[in-house]
């Protein structure tokens, strides 16, 4: 087996921090990944959110088309009875 000294010891422990400072990197690396994704998903909730709102105002509008549609069908309905003078 092979006999552990000082000099054995420094390496491994400069292994280790050479590692480390990879996997901080990395981790960095994803870190700021994750905040370009959560911005993008944000962005995303917004327009969908904007697509919600003009998608009522349209609907909003075609409600009072078809109301103001009812009501000259109706009063179009209501002049065949009407007596013209």
């Amino acid at each position: 087996m092979a006999e552990v000294t000082n000099e054995l010891m420094y390496e491994l422990l400069k292994r280790f921090h050479q590692r480390f400072d990879k996997l901080d990197l990395s981790i960095g690396e994803l870190k700021s990944e994750m905040q370009s994704m959560r911005g993008t998903l944000v962005s995303v909730q917004q327009d969908i959110h904007n697509i919600y709102g003009v998608l009522g105002r349209h609907e909003t509008r075609l409600d009072r088309i078809e109301n103001r549609l009812e009501l000259r069908e109706l009063a179009e309905a209501q002049s065949r009875f009407d007596p013209h003078p």
